[in-house]
Formats: structure tokens, C-alpha cells, sequence
């Protein structure tokens, strides 16, 4: 938590769904608590194998839906 009060943590993940997003996404915090992975950067998730969250990531979503498409 303290992470993520400092803003070093600005990120969560779902680690079966390997999807990212912001701490305040409608879709995020539905998640189950025990799915929940964070992350500093887009960066880090990106390199972890997760995808842009497609609602409250809409440019970094599209961005990496074109770049899969090629």
C-alpha cells in the first residue's frame, strides 16, 4: 500500500487475463484480489507479457492492437 500511496505502484495487472490497467479502472477493481499483480510502468507490464486494459487504456490499447496486427 505504501507503494502505491508514494506513486511508485501506478499500475495493476491481472495475471491470468494478462491484462494491465490504472488503479482506478471500473474493470480492475472487479478483479479477484488474488489475480491482482502491479506494476511501475507500462513499460514493466508490457515486458511481463500483459496487454493494454481496452477501457481505461484506449490509446495504449490501440496502439498495441495494431502493433499485433502486423
Amino acid at each position: 500500500m505504501r507503494l502505491i500511496r508514494d506513486t511508485k505502484i501506478t499500475l495493476g495487472g491481472n495475471q491470468k487475463l494478462k491484462i494491465f490497467g490504472t488503479l482506478h479502472c471500473k474493470s480492475g477493481k472487479r478483479m479477484k484480489p488474488e489475480n491482482r499483480v502491479f506494476f511501475a510502468s507500462q513499460s514493466q507490464a508490457i515486458n511481463a507479457g500483459y496487454r493494454p486494459c481496452g477501457n481505461c487504456m484506449k490509446t495504449a490499447y490501440q496502439k498495441w492492437i495494431s502493433s499485433t496486427m502486423k
